[in-house]
């Protein structure tokens, strides 16, 4: 762990971080690649298998391209097998099918932010979805008000593991990134939030094990829920 040391600011990675990834994604996936093969068994197996999507037990794998990947790389990785569909069809289709995914908090997420508000800091959301899925999920969970910042991959600033997207959230709010915390459950959120010269916060709701995160994180928590309990001990 770092030395002790203000925190002005947090972001938070979305899915897997905010969303438990399993009980969000996993469910989604398997009722969009069924939509998608329309009643092919073959072709069913190979939209799986160009996801990196495990049919028999419902989920997907732990090294999936679709994991931290952005929209338009999901969409990629199925543009071989949805032949006639163009990227761009594909994008749109993952567009609005996820916002509409079965959201599962990976803590109760109102009383959460308020406690970190209180703590007078500002919040952020970057994910590597849509920034249209970003703020329909997090209308969803009646959170959206609750972040000062909100961006997909595809809100002009770049996509992680690039820090770009990061550094904008710190720009935006007038922060010095060094105070910042970037939180996720990938290690594409982490290598993004030391390009930053970001503290980094792993969680282990996501695929991720915490042996994924812990080189690159100055802490892996269960779930963001301890985030406030991390933050009095870095700053007291």
């Amino acid at each position: 762990m770092r030395t002790a040391r203000a925190v002005d600011g947090v972001l938070f990675d979305k899915d897997g971080t905010l969303f438990d990834f399993s009980a969000t994604w996993d469910v989604w996936a398997d009722g969009l690649l069924r939509d998608l093969s329309q009643g092919d068994a073959g072709r069913l197996d190979a939209l799986a298998d160009a996801a990196g999507y495990d049919l028999e037990n419902r989920r997907f794998r732990r090294h999936s391209r679709v994991i931290a990947g952005t929209n338009r790389e999901a969409a990629e990785c199925l543009a071989p097998v949805l032949e006639g569909w163009t990227l761009e069809e594909i994008e749109a289709r993952l567009m609005v099918s996820s916002a509409k995914a079965p959201l599962r908090p990976a803590v109760p997420l109102p009383p959460l932010l308020d406690a970190l508000a209180a703590l007078d800091l500002r919040l952020g959301v970057m994910t590597n979805d849509t920034e249209y899925g970003a703020r329909a999920h997090l209308r969803s969970a009646g959170v959206e008000h609750r972040f000062h910042f909100i961006a997909g991959f595809d809100s002009g600033y770049g996509a992680k593991p690039a820090p770009g997207p990061l550094l904008a959230f710190a720009r935006s709010q007038t922060l010095d990134p060094s105070r910042v915390v970037m939180v996720g459950d990938s290690r594409h959120d982490l290598i993004a939030g030391r390009a930053a010269g970001m503290a980094c916060v792993g969680v282990l709701t996501g695929p991720a094990r915490t042996e994924d995160l812990a080189d690159l994180a100055d802490a892996v928590l269960p779930d963001i829920g301890h985030l406030p309990d991390w933050i009095a001990g870095v700053t007291g």
